[in-house]
């Protein structure tokens, strides 16, 4: 078997032996409103993709959690920028983003509760769950830059423009890139979760919340599935946007 073959069939036997083991607990269970089966499920999905309500709620959550990930992407590289160059704004900014990592994703989103609509609520506490992991990674990147290439640009008096462009940017990407593998999941769950708690309009969390309210077993299994899946396509996408510019950068680098 060919190498570039295993890996798809092997994650497909995987993903065959869960399934199968989901059928047989739903078989043993034979209630649908405990446990309904993944063909129940699915045809529950397919209702559901149906209703233009159905791609309402995708389409809000979906703008609502990118919002709060592109904004503290950028944020994140900000901050990372200045506390390369302020030993004193990264002693004070350091004991926040701990907290920020250490605390509860329920208690961010009680508190900011008190503070902000539900309508903006997700979008912040996706980013605010994505913030620390940028800002830890994009500063680990711009302490790795290669000295001799910085004293390079100081001998040929490049600009501060032109280092960043030519030598911060290529070497901070690969940990930007790392930083947004892991923390687009995470933020697509946490926003997920503020949805829950929250019950904004027109969200999937909205729907996953009124599912479990009014027992309809099925149902939330199925907005479950399309968190999962969503979750899957939008880390495909960034990814392969994240290749481009890493090519880019390269090319630039080169």
């Amino acid at each position: 078997m060919k190498a570039s073959l295993r890996k798809p069939l092997a994650a497909l036997g995987v993903l065959v032996f869960w399934i199968g083991l989901w059928f047989l607990a739903a078989g043993l269970v034979g209630k649908e409103l405990l446990l309904p089966s993944p063909l129940q499920v699915l045809r529950r999905l397919g209702e559901l993709a149906a209703l233009p309500s159905y791609w309402s709620a995708v389409g809000f959550s979906i703008l609502r959690v990118l919002t709060g990930i592109a904004a503290a992407t950028l944020l994140g590289i900000l901050l990372a920028l200045l506390t390369e160059g302020s030993p004193l704004f990264r002693a004070l900014l350091s004991p926040m983003m701990t907290v920020i990592k250490s605390t509860p994703v329920a208690s961010f989103i009680i508190l900011a509760l008190l503070w902000l609509g539900r309508a903006v609520l997700p979008a912040f506490i996706s980013g605010l769950m994505v913030l620390p992991i940028v800002w830890s990674n994009v500063s680990a990147g711009i302490a790795a830059r290669d000295p001799l290439l910085l004293e390079m640009g100081r001998v040929y008096g490049f600009s501060r423009g032109k280092v960043f462009r030519l030598i911060t940017v290529p070497t901070a990407l690969p940990y930007l890139r790392s930083a947004l593998r892991s923390a687009l999941g995470l933020g697509w769950k946490a926003g997920i979760a503020a949805e829950v708690l929250t019950v904004p309009a027109n969200s999937v969390g909205k729907m996953i919340f009124e599912s479990k309210l009014y027992l309809e077993t099925t149902s939330l299994f199925a907005w479950t599935l399309t968190v999962i899946l969503l979750s899957l396509l939008l880390e495909r996408l960034m990814l392969a946007a994240l290749r481009r510019t890493g090519k880019r950068g390269g090319e630039a680098h080169a």
